[in-house]
């Protein structure tokens, strides 16, 4: 297959995606790099109908890449994942909005073009967590614990500074959790979560290491890869006093800790461009279907009505559609830090996992893959 990857100069050495493009060259594939930040690009030569299986994209947000990835999908190409719905979760307040109509745990958020509008917050939700709505990599999370700062001190010029080249700044209550992140990948059908120290409470010193899902958080994460139409993602989420929350959702994360991320991501890769990226939200939110047996490796059950869903960890299965609902209300999210924290004692899932009818998501327990924390 021939295959195109977009990649930022910030990406330039990451292992994800270099080792995936080694590994995809290694299995015989035709991979083209190109680098939208840097590189002069022939737009109607390199994008047109039929000159690449799949456009892969592995960029920073905001940049040029998005754009050069919406043409290749303009002109009927496939693109990992899909460009629209990668669009839907690179803006964090359109992302919340499309979370938030879809029935996920996304709280309340506000947005605001001008630092200074965050005054109007009621005081009653503070502390708010304030990051620009195209941030990544926890890039400006700020922790802004009552309205005073918002008046005085460091907080007004970093807020400022944030928004230096436009954009918007979203806030959402802080969400009171132990301090430790955890983050949910989908690769290849499977679900595998991490746990990590928060950039919000510096004082806690948590290695990184994979841990167990519990079915609650699993089935959240299944859920959201199907709202937003992703292949390939990773979702933060906190585990606060009433349960899950979404606070962040990624498209094309680093999968660290994921047993065999390369050879999982390139086969996955490789069945997108076969079978074609999941399509853009339309047709409204899909449910979780049930399990056929139990134990490890569990697959999921298929449908009669449905097309074929995505095993355990196959790297060429077929792909069923997910879909992400056309109504979009206002409220915007931001984020309750990186990550979420794991709840102390949350059950592995060992007996069943929880499996989405539109991304084919298992939520995969340690005692079937290794824990390769």
């Amino acid at each position: 297959m021939r295959l195109c990857f977009l990649v930022e100069e910030e990406y330039r050495h990451d292992g994800m995606p270099v080792e995936v493009i080694r590994r995809l060259r290694a299995w015989g594939h035709r991979v083209d790099v190109l680098r939208p930040g840097s590189a002069l690009l022939r737009v109607s030569e390199e994008i047109r109908a039929g000159s690449h299986d799949a456009w892969v994209l592995k960029t920073v947000s905001g940049g040029p890449g998005l754009t050069l990835l919406e043409a290749a999908a303009a002109v009927g190409l496939t693109t990992v994942n899909d460009a629209r719905a990668i669009r839907g979760v690179r803006d964090k307040a359109l992302a919340a909005a499309i979370g938030r109509s879809s029935g996920l745990p996304v709280p309340m958020t506000y947005a605001v073009a001008r630092p200074e509008a965050l005054r109007e917050i009621p005081a009653a939700e503070f502390p708010l967590v304030v990051k620009p709505a195209d941030g990544s990599s926890g890039r400006a999370v700020r922790l802004v614990a009552s309205p005073d700062l918002l008046d005085s001190g460091p907080l007004p010029a970093q807020l400022a500074a944030d928004l230096a080249g436009g954009g918007m700044l979203i806030a959402q209550p802080y969400v009171p959790n132990s301090g430790v992140d955890m983050k949910v990948y989908g690769v290849g059908g499977e679900l595998f979560a991490t746990q990590r120290c928060s950039p919000l409470h510096p004082d806690r010193s948590v290695p990184e290491r994979r841990v167990p899902l519990s079915t609650d958080v699993a089935a959240i994460a299944a859920e959201t890869g199907s709202v937003y139409g992703l292949d390939l993602f990773g979702v933060d989420l906190v585990l606060g006093p009433d349960g899950p929350v979404v606070v962040d959702v990624n498209d094309f994360p680093s999968f660290r800790q994921v047993p065999d991320a390369v050879a999982r991501v390139a086969g996955a890769v490789l069945d997108l461009a076969r079978t074609g990226s999941a399509p853009h939200p339309g047709s409204g939110p899909v449910p979780l279907l049930p399990l056929a047996g139990g134990g490890d490796g569990a697959r999921p059950q298929p449908a009669a009505t449905t097309g074929p869903h995505l095993a355990s960890a196959p790297p060429h299965a077929a792909r069923p559609s997910a879909a992400v609902p056309a109504s979009v209300p206002t409220a915007v999210a931001g984020s309750a830090g990186v990550g979420p924290a794991v709840a102390p004692g949350a059950a592995a899932v060992t007996g069943a996992a929880a499996v989405s009818r539109a991304t084919g998501v298992t939520a995969v327990p340690l005692t079937a893959a290794g824990d390769a924390g």
